[in-house]
């Protein structure tokens, strides 16, 4: 009996880390709650139910098992994590690894850190910003402004986000500093088009992934989280709104 309840506990705290992975790494609600449900009726846990929501896991393995529940607080955007976490949920239910093997992945997968560097991000913000411009049309001369504004920006939401843990604080900042830099590089004669400059240097802070999952959800009936992540995303671009209609005004 107590060896029967050890390797309940186990196979809980397995599934609730993989769960627990991909909330945190930006997955759709459905795509968790199938997933999770999926590595349960591998280990013949058939009775097994989950209600997962942007910010906790509800997780049961039958009516006679103790429910578990467990809380989210940070959200990324990390699909390399959500990658190999359906690997690992594939493999397992395809019986290729055990639960204990799965288990000992996810935990190297929850500890690893998949981003590329602070510079290549950086770098890489600045010149999407630099294309977004050429791709709403506008001018060349704006280009290093545009990239300069995007790099710049996107360097402040990663470091006021890192010193705060406050996401919306870190989005009007880095959308201030974007609003700032557009603003003087026209005013000095520069820059041409200022709505061009920060139109396209503020799309690599955009919460399109958000967004997506968001109706997603809502498509699936997961009303509540899609209902979350609709208002996420919409403090998210409220943020960044003002913050460039504050600099737009002065």
């Amino acid at each position: 009996m107590v060896l029967h309840e050890v390797d309940n506990e186990i196979t809980i705290d397995c599934l609730l880390l993989a769960g627990r992975i991909m909330i945190e790494s930006g997955a759709e609600t459905y795509r968790v709650e199938d997933t999770m449900l999926r590595m349960a009726h591998s280990q013949n846990m058939l009775d097994a139910q989950c209600y997962t929501t942007p910010t906790g896991i509800i997780f049961s393995l039958g009516k006679t098992q103790p429910t578990r529940i467990t809380s989210i607080s940070n959200r990324v955007t990390d699909l390399q994590k959500i990658a190999l976490v359906n690997s690992v949920s594939r493999r397992l239910t395809s019986h290729m690894i055990t639960l204990e093997e799965a288990y000992d992945e996810l935990k190297s997968i929850q500890k690893t850190n998949y981003f590329l560097p602070t510079y290549i991000q950086v770098i890489s913000a600045a010149l999407a910003s630099g294309c977004f411009l050429i791709m709403f049309k506008g001018g060349w001369s704006d280009f290093l402004f545009a990239c300069l504004a995007g790099g710049l920006g996107f360097l402040v939401l990663l470091l006021i986000n890192d010193l705060t843990k406050v996401k919306f604080f870190a989005e009007f900042t880095a959308s201030l500093v974007v609003g700032t830099i557009a603003v003087f590089s026209v005013k000095y004669g520069h820059g041409t088009e200022i709505d061009k400059i920060v139109i396209s240097s503020v799309m690599p802070l955009v919460p399109g992934i958000l967004i997506t999952n968001a109706v997603r959800d809502l498509i699936a009936g997961h009303f509540m989280s899609g209902m979350a992540k609709g208002v996420e995303a919409f403090l998210t671009a409220f943020a960044i709104g003002a913050a460039i209609a504050v600099t737009l005004s002065f």
